[in-house]
Formats: structure tokens, sequence, C-alpha cells
């Protein structure tokens, strides 16, 4: 049997019931990696010692209660991994060893996942697209377009099959993007549920999973998390504890006690209120008619499934896309400059590292977008004040009376793949900004999101919609996204199905 292509929860179930030891899986999910990212360019970092550390799991005596026993995951190359370079897309960053994993990482390992590989992003997470100084990330269901970015290597690593689950964050975008690009789902979650990367860019970078199917992005946002509520969530859209189970101290620290949640006396209906915009973006900047008419059809689909469905006329507030740009570029500018500073003691999220001494430099893009954002904080224009305003109530006040929002994800289909990193700051910015308008409001509010694959354009790639909740509305996303697969069933690009 291949176990390559099957779902996270499917490995996880075989290898505690000893149907398939996690070694095999692994040495699958490698061969599958070793014959299809020539092509895609997802990993920066293939790590055979994989293996090994799947041999050892096989020993665990917890083996039959972890969650993700057996699992290949793929994690973005700017989370630290211990005994692996975290480069974040640079040449400028060092190649010392992580002494520690982050602890997302670390919760995916208690939980028996396999870290097989450090995926590729656009220096320093900076941008939507994918290419990089080691290698262009292009999209699996066509080569020449980029996966999106930045978690660019996660989406087209599990899109094309060579994992179930990936590891990435988001900034403005940095999930959803490269995941409505390669037709995978991947969710932000609202601030403090997920612990965040280290340069979390201000309390707008979350980290989150990305999946081929919606019961597996649930079961690693609860691993990650540490709330094994979240797992059956998808399940009717609120929280559930588990049947059976899973060991406790994957969940929680050992000073820490979960205590699950009384179950209800009946089953509540899950009927929610849906509002749906097509084209929620202020006006002058387009959007896509075949990503329009995506939006619809997903609140179609919810309709007929029993939820109120009203479409949202008014478009986002034309001042919260300048705050939102200078918001980016202001961030941009200082990832940019922490490279600079002592790697001790800085803070930054860099690791163990800072700027690789006498190393060579940024790229060309990266240097152009941080100028750009140091100038807009010298004349105090670096998006803090409509940040604020959108956090504390004009974010509450323009989604009104919805649970659910659903908006297009991207404005456009995605560009070309290669290139970007050494053009400069007015083909970039505006790029970025033409391509992926939709995504940066909710960052900037630190709202959960998710993107969920719905469609396929006419250009043969496909189309992703992004359902946004107010804080605490994950467990609805994952409702509603569920019934979303089970209406429109996941597709795998050509030639990454076997």
């Amino acid at each position: 049997m291949s176990w390559a292509g099957r779902s996270a929860v499917e490995i996880a179930a075989a290898v505690r019931r000893g149907e398939v030891s996690a070694e095999a899986v692994v040495e699958e999910h490698l061969g599958v990696i070793a014959r299809r990212d020539p092509q895609v360019g997802a990993f920066r970092l293939v790590r055979k010692r994989a293996v090994e550390e799947a041999r050892a799991l096989g020993e665990r005596r917890d083996l039959a209660e972890l969650p993700l026993a057996g699992v290949p995951v793929a994690v973005k190359d700017n989370l630290e991994v211990a005994g692996e370079a975290m480069r974040a897309g640079s040449a400028a960053t060092g190649v010392t060893p992580e002494p520690r994993d982050h602890e997302t990482v670390a919760r995916l390992r208690a939980a028996g996942a396999i870290v097989v590989g450090l995926t590729n992003l656009p220096e320093l997470g900076l941008v939507g697209f994918g290419d990089s100084v080691h290698g262009v990330v292009r999209n699996p269901w066509n080569l020449s377009r980029t996966a999106g970015g930045s978690s660019s290597g996660s989406a087209a690593a599990v899109a094309a099959g060579m994992v179930p689950i990936a590891l990435g964050n988001d900034g403005m975008g940095s999930l959803r993007i490269p995941a409505a690009a390669c037709g995978v789902f991947a969710v932000k979650p609202g601030a403090g549920l997920v612990p965040p990367p280290g340069d979390n860019w201000d309390g707008l970078s979350e980290n989150g999973p990305l999946a081929a199917h919606v019961a597996d992005l649930a079961l690693a946002l609860s691993v990650l998390a540490a709330d094994p509520a979240l797992a059956e969530s998808w399940r009717g859209g609120r929280r559930r504890e588990p049947a059976p189970r899973m060991l406790r101290s994957v969940w929680a620290g050992e000073d820490e006690v979960w205590d699950p949640p009384a179950p209800p006396a009946e089953e509540e209906p899950f009927d929610l209120r849906i509002a749906y915009a097509p084209q929620p973006l202020p006006a002058g900047l387009p959007m896509d008619r075949e990503f329009r008419a995506a939006v619809r059809g997903a609140a179609e689909t919810l309709r007929v499934a029993g939820h109120t469905v009203v479409e949202r006329e008014g478009r986002l507030p034309f001042w919260l896309g300048p705050s939102t740009v200078a918001a980016w570029l202001s961030r941009a500018a200082e990832a940019v400059d922490v490279l600079s500073r002592p790697a001790a003691g800085n803070g930054t999220g860099r690791g163990s590292q800072g700027l690789a001494k006498d190393g060579p430099g940024l790229d060309r893009r990266s240097r152009a977008l941080a100028r750009g954002g140091r100038l807009l904080r010298a004349l105090s224009l670096d998006g803090a004040r409509g940040r604020a305003r959108w956090q504390a109530y004009a974010a509450d006040q323009w989604f009104g009376d919805a649970d659910v929002l659903i908006t297009p994800v991207l404005a456009t289909v995605p560009p070309a793949a290669g290139g970007w990193r050494e053009r400069g700051f007015a083909r970039n910015a505006l790029a970025n900004i033409r391509f992926a308008p939709a995504t940066g409001p909710w960052n900037m509010c630190g709202w959960p999101a998710l993107a969920v694959p719905i469609a396929t354009h006419s250009s043969g790639l496909p189309i992703g919609v992004q359902l946004v909740a107010p804080p605490g509305g994950e467990p609805q996303l994952l409702g509603l996204a569920a019934q979303l697969e089970a209406a429109h069933p996941l597709v795998r690009p050509p030639g990454m199905s076997a």
C-alpha cells in the first residue's frame, strides 16, 4: 500500500495500530520528494536523518497515543529546527545549526510527527513570491508560475503530495496566498492561539499549518495550539473532546492540566450567518471575475448546507490599504535592519544567527523594500495609526453582524515564478499589491482566516476563497471549510497524484 498522498489522519492511525512503521512511511515520502522536488523546488534541505528519527519513534512507549504518529511534515525555513541551520531564504544568514526547536516544531515532534525537510521562502519572508538565492519555488499546477509566498515551499510540498502537512507562518497573507495559489488549505490562527515566530512582525505574524484535507488541518492546528478540542472541530464547527482521548502530555506541558470541555446536553445546529464579498477591495484595485464567481459559488454551497447567507456590498475602507502597505514595508525594513545587529540577545527570532560575518549580501528586492520602509518610518507613516484604528473598532464595524465572511484570497492569477529577487522596489511592490491585496487586513486586526481551494481557473490554476471570523472563530472556520471540501473535493496537480 502506498502512503504518499494519504492523509495525516490515515497515516497516524495506521502507525498507531502497527499496520505500518513510521520508518516505512518516511522512506516512501523521501522517495517522492526525490522524484518531484527537482521540478518544484519546495525544499531548501531534505533531512536524511528523518529516517533515523522515524525509527526511534517506533520505540516510544506512547506510540499508540500520538495524534501525529509517523506523519511526515515540512517546516518553513524561518523556524528553528534543532541541528539545522535556519537560512530564512537568504545568503546573508549564518550556517550555524540551531540548538533547539521552535516551540511549534517541538509540539509537532512531541505529537509524533517527523520533520522531513525545511522549505524554501523568499528572502526573510518579505513578499508573496517564492524565489530566493536558494532556488525558485514553482507552482505544481504550472511550473512557470509562482507558488505564492512567503510559505512558498510549504504550500508546494503539500500540493505536490510530498508531505500531508506543512508548517508556515503568515504576516500579511503568507500562509493563505500560497495555499490559494497551490490549491491546498491553510489557516492563519488568531492572535495568541499558537506560539508565534520569534520575529513576529510586531504581532502581525502567526504560525499555522497547511494541509491537503481539512481534518488534517484541524489536527495539526490542535497540536500547534496545545488544544485537543480543536482536532475534530471541523465536525460541526465547535470544539469537542477527541475520541479516543490522546496522550495528555502531547497537548499540555508538565505543569499544565487540560480540562476537556463539558459535552453539550445535545448537539447544537451548525447554522451561521455568513456574509460574502466578491469584491471587497477599495476602488482602483481590480478583482479577477472568476475569483469573484468562486466566492459566490462558495456562498451558495454554504447556503445549501443550511447557513444564512447575505452579500456584503460595501468595500474595505480606502485608508486601510495604505496603512497595510505601510505596515508591510516598515516590517520589511525592520527585518533587514535586524540582520546587521549582534545575534546574541537581540530577540529577533533569527535563531542563534545574525548576519553571516563577511557573508554575501541581501537581494536587491529586500534592500529596496527596506529603503521604502525606512522612508515611511522617518515620515511617521508606518501604518501604526491605521492598524490601531482597525483593531480597536473599525474591523468590527465593517464586519457587521456576520459570524463569518467569505472573500477571495488573490486578486489575479499567480505571476511568473522567477526573476523577482533582482528587481527593484516599484515592480515588486506593485506586483505584490495587485496579486494579493485581500489578506493583509486580517493580520492588521489579528483575526483568524482560512484559505479553502474551491475551483479551477480558466488558466488551469486553482482558485481559493478566504474565510474570516472574529477572534476565537477557528472552529467555525474549520467547520465551514469541511463543508466546502465535501462539496468540492481535493484535486491534485497533474502528475502529482501517485
